[in-house]
């Protein structure tokens, strides 16, 4: 069946962002960035702490509760050549990242490998740390080079969670080229995140404080947790004129059942805090819909394909069957978490479920999530860059935020 993907070219989606604009460092307080809200085609400038007396008081937000790993490790061979090793993610697809971050004595993962062409196939690279005063011998090697699979060994039963805080730098996004400081293991990371598997930030909640959270506890503003671990694929520019031939990155979410009830049961708005969580809320649609329309569930791992959403479907199933879909397939299989990954491409003409507004921050030019800010508010994504831009706004990871109200 053919896939009715729209037609959206992403020379109309650039804009002039010199680099005087990208924020390279966090400010001191998360909450005081500068929050820009747009609504019906009317600009409000505010300040981030501010954001709870702009929100319905029946909304509900939904965080991504990942955690960035310390993914960028440096090694160097025993002749002093240099190698820089970023995991992506591990090769079982159909674990949690988490858990494989629980083995305790070696892993496999793929890898972006900086000057590949000076470590041979057959060569082994030994790294020495310490950890509670203790030497750990590490040990890298190709698991198959031609893919990019690393297979990283160990010679003490010590979680790899534990290796990576010792070895690992938190990897900050390329464009903010410099390097790692001390604070950004903390700023870099929401004060919710929880689990272990992203390796960037979903950079929307980085400026949520404690006393944000207070503030909206005092308006009865209801919030919900899912995961979703961000990759590196989110910073990939989009080379194909047409973004439908864009190569997707695929990511992977873990749903709990409790947390998709209380989506169920929510009645008001829906607000995903940045655009991981609007990709996770959105898949986890189609993956009911997969379920209605009878497909097969793989056992190595289920994948939402980019098409999947386009195709043609008449009449189209509603958000609460497909809800109640994935409810009972998890029930009949006694599964607590379900562990997905998706390819979504969220572009203008495609129908959003879970989205009344979205919290995120101002994104890079030709990118696939300025092109889903504009499946939101249309073609006055253009007004508001403008706009952010001529007030001096602070872009990207660490620059500030906006409240799309759709």
């Amino acid at each position: 069946m053919k896939s009715n993907m729209p037609n959206i070219f992403i020379q109309d989606y650039d804009y002039s962002l010199s680099q005087e604009k990208i924020a390279i460092s966090p400010l001191k307080n998360r909450d005081e960035s500068k929050l820009l809200i747009y609504n019906a085609g009317n600009i409000k400038h505010q300040i981030f702490k501010d954001l709870p007396e702009f929100l319905p008081p029946d909304g509900l937000l939904i965080f991504n509760n990942t955690k960035v790993i310390p993914a960028r490790i440096n090694l160097t061979k025993d002749s002093g050549t240099k190698i820089e090793v970023f995991l992506l993610k591990p090769i079982q697809g159909d674990l949690a990242t988490q858990s494989i971050l629980n083995q305790d004595s070696e892993t496999i993962w793929e890898c972006l490998v900086g000057n590949k062409k000076r470590w041979k196939v057959d060569e082994q690279i030994n790294q020495s740390i310490y950890i509670d005063s203790k030497e750990i011998i590490l040990t890298f090697q190709w698991h198959k080079r031609t893919e990019n699979l690393i297979r990283i060994t160990w010679n003490e039963p010590i979680l790899f969670a534990q290796i990576l805080d010792a070895v690992g730098q938190i990897p900050l996004p390329p464009y903010l080229e410099r390097e790692v400081d001390p604070e950004d293991k903390n700023r870099y990371q929401t004060i919710f995140a929880k689990e272990s598997g992203a390796v960037a930030a979903p950079t929307a909640s980085l400026h949520f404080s404690k006393e944000v959270f207070q503030s909206l506890k005092k308006q009865g503003i209801k919030e919900l947790y899912l995961t979703l671990h961000v990759g590196a694929g989110t910073f990939l520019p989009v080379k194909e004129e047409n973004v439908q031939n864009h190569p997707m990155h695929r990511e992977q979410l873990i749903f709990s059942k409790e947390f998709i009830q209380n989506l169920q049961d929510h009645e008001g708005p829906y607000i995903p805090v940045g655009t991981t969580s609007m990709r996770a809320l959105e898949s986890l649609y189609w993956a009911g819909v997969w379920l209605i329309e009878g497909l097969e569930i793989p056992q190595t791992g289920f994948n939402i394909p980019k098409e999947f959403p386009y195709l043609p479907r008449n009449p189209l199933i509603q958000t609460k069957d497909s809800l109640e879909k994935v409810l009972a397939f998890m029930q009949d299989n006694g599964i607590q978490e379900w562990v997905i990954s998706t390819e979504l491409l969220i572009m203008p003409g495609y129908q959003l479920r879970f989205c009344d507004a979205i919290i995120t921050n101002f994104h890079q030019p030709k990118s696939t999530l300025l092109v889903l800010v504009s499946a939101i508010i249309g073609d006055a994504w253009k007004q508001v860059y403008q706009e952010a831009i001529l007030q001096d706004y602070r872009f990207l990871s660490y620059g500030d935020a906006c409240l799309f109200f759709k």
